[in-house]
C-alpha cells in the first residue's frame, strides 16, 4: 500500500513506480519459460482498474496459449497475405503519409532494431522474417489479442490505450516484459473463426507477455525519448 507518511517511504514508492515506468520495453524475442495463469489473471485484474469514461471499461481480451496461440499464428502465416499488403480497413493506426517528426522517429527505431539484428537496408526477405515473429509472439509463452466495441467512439479507444499501458506496467512488477503488437489488427479476418471473435467487435491489436530472452540483440534496443521542451508548454 502507498504510505505517505514519510518522505523516506514517498521516494521509496515513487522510484518502484517509476522503474516499472522506466523500465517497460518491446521485448522482441522471449524465453520459452511458462507463465502461469493465475499470474496473468492477477495482471489483467489489476490492469482494469485503468479509468474510463463513465466506468465503461471497453476493452475485452482474449488470452492465447499452447495450441490456441499456434492456431493464431498458422491463420496468419498461412493466409499468404503479406504485411505491405494487408488491408487496414477496421482502423487506421499511422497517417497515410508520414511528417516530421513522426518520420524521423520511425525510421530511426527501424533501424536501430535493424541494425542491432545485423539486417541491411536491402534485405528485404528478412525485413519480412523479423516482421513475421510478431504473429508467433516473439516466441512470448503468453499472447493476448484485444478488442473493442465498434459502436464506442474515440474516448473509448483512449480509455482502452489507458488499460493497455497498465497490463505491461502490472508485467513488469512481477519480472515480466511485453510487447505491444498493433501488427495483428488488420489480420482480424484470419483471427476472427480461431477465437471466435463476434463481428461487433474491433481487433484493436495484440500483446506479447513472458520472460525476456537477455541474449538476444534486439532486447537490447532502447528507443529514444524526446526532450521535455519539445512536447511540453508551462503556461503560466
Amino acid at each position: 500500500m502507498l504510505a505517505p507518511d514519510t518522505k523516506t517511504s514517498i521516494i521509496d514508492e515513487s522510484a518502484i513506480v517509476d522503474e516499472a515506468i522506466n523500465s517497460r520495453k518491446s521485448v522482441r524475442a522471449f524465453l520459452p519459460t511458462p507463465v502461469d495463469e493465475a499470474t496473468v489473471r492477477d495482471i489483467l485484474e489489476i490492469a482494469a482498474r485503468a479509468p474510463s469514461g463513465t466506468n465503461m471499461q471497453p476493452w475485452k481480451v482474449y488470452v492465447v496459449t499452447g495450441q490456441k496461440k499456434q492456431a493464431v499464428t498458422d491463420a496468419i502465416l498461412d493466409s499468404g497475405i503479406r504485411a505491405e499488403k494487408i488491408a487496414w480497413d477496421e482502423y487506421k493506426y499511422y497517417p497515410d503519409q508520414f511528417f516530421e517528426p513522426y518520420l524521423t522517429r520511425r525510421r530511426a527505431v527501424g533501424f536501430a532494431l535493424y541494425s542491432l539484428l545485423g539486417i541491411g537496408k536491402r534485405e528485404v526477405e528478412r525485413m519480412r522474417a523479423q516482421h513475421d515473429r510478431n504473429f508467433s509472439f516473439f516466441d512470448a509463452p503468453v499472447g493476448m489479442i484485444f478488442t473493442i466495441d465498434r459502436r464506442l467512439n474515440t474516448g473509448s479507444w483512449i480509455d482502452h490505450g489507458m488499460f493497455l499501458q497498465s497490463i505491461m506496467i502490472a508485467a513488469r512488477g512481477r519480472g515480466l516484459h511485453t510487447c505491444p503488437q498493433a501488427a495483428f489488427a488488420p489480420y482480424h479476418r484470419q483471427i476472427r473463426p480461431v477465437l471466435d471473435i463476434p463481428g461487433e467487435e474491433i481487433i484493436v491489436c495484440g500483446m506479447a507477455l513472458g520472460y525476456e530472452d537477455e541474449t538476444k540483440p534486439e532486447n537490447s534496443l532502447r528507443s529514444e525519448r524526446a526532450p521535455l521542451e519539445e512536447f511540453v508548454s508551462f503556461v503560466k
